[in-house]
């Protein structure tokens, strides 16, 4: 999970350095790789490219594209650790939904969590109505669609695989952006830049890997909260390619925003660990009653 967080620290990077190219481009070649990555994932495990819910599928890749589109778009303006980090704010979206559409409970914890990340946002986004936070809102909007492309894929778990949504959000990904590129709205790379382009999809496409295979040896909410390590890389990337220092406010929001995922993972494993609980003792209390029920016809027999 850690080198999952260390890839997409790079990618952020990536994008940041490539300012000057457009942001479909740069959209583009982020998931065109994935794209076929998947592509050869689902024939090799021998998966169907059409899908089941064909309806979700195309709301999980809608949504995730356009939080791509605005987490991409911040980062050209933003300091590269505050936009990462705003974007750190789409796991509380999700608690939020599940709330909403799912009808999920929420325990007290994730409540404090969500307002402890909703004020640390605040403090990154530093809202005053001109154009310089304009971009951190629309970093916050890509958050907010990523959340929501986060609830599709739970509708999902049980009709599609994890390749083929991957395949499908890649796919209409770089369909609705390669028209601006055919267009002639794209900056042919060379030198360093093109190795800058490829590099973007590959780290894109190597985080997504890595945190899959994080996501298959351990736990989801064991393993979850390592994904902000890319915070504390894409800091020091920051300040070491860009010179960029966070100002306090940034600083204490991000650090709020972490807080707030640690009480959030915390009271998840406290959750599951009832849940896990309550099973077994429901599990006992059957094994219990299926031996009365069988002692019961025993005597009846005789």
């Amino acid at each position: 999970m850690l080198l999952s967080a260390a890839f997409f620290g790079l990618m952020a990077a990536t994008v940041k350095g490539l300012e000057s190219y457009p942001l479909t481009e740069k959209v583009f070649f982020r998931n065109f790789l994935g794209f076929i990555f998947a592509f050869f994932m689902v024939k090799s495990k021998g998966g169907t490219l059409k899908g089941n819910n064909k309806k979700m599928l195309l709301v999980r890749s809608i949504f995730g594209m356009l939080g791509i589109l605005c987490y991409f778009y911040s980062l050209q303006y933003l300091n590269l650790a505050d936009g990462v980090i705003i974007n750190k704010f789409s796991p509380f979206v999700v608690v939020l939904l599940s709330y909403i559409v799912l009808n999920e409970k929420v325990g007290k914890g994730q409540v404090a969590a969500l307002i402890l990340a909703i004020i640390g946002a605040f403090l990154v986004v530093k809202p005053t109505g001109n154009v310089s936070a304009f971009p951190a809102l629309i970093g916050l909007l890509g958050a907010i669609f990523g959340g929501t492309a986060y609830i599709a894929v739970s509708y999902l778990k049980k009709s599609d695989g994890p390749e083929t949504i991957v395949f499908y959000f890649t796919l209409i990904t770089s369909i609705c952006t390669l028209p601006f590129i055919l267009r002639g709205d794209w900056i042919l790379p060379t030198g360093m830049d093109l190795l800058l382009i490829l590099g973007l999809g590959v780290f894109a496409t190597l985080g997504q890997i890595f945190m899959t295979y994080g996501y298959r040896v351990a736990d989801a909410s064991e393993v979850s909260i390592y994904l902000y390590a890319d915070t504390i890389f894409s800091a020091i990337i920051g300040f070491l390619i860009f010179n960029e220092i966070p100002d306090k406010h940034s600083a204490l929001g991000g650090i709020l925003i972490i807080v707030a995922a640690i009480i959030n993972f915390l009271t998840k494993r406290i959750i599951m660990r009832r849940k896990l609980g309550m099973t077994k003792l429901e599990e006992v209390y059957e094994e219990e009653n299926q031996d009365i029920r069988n002692r019961s016809r025993n005597e009846e027999n005789k």
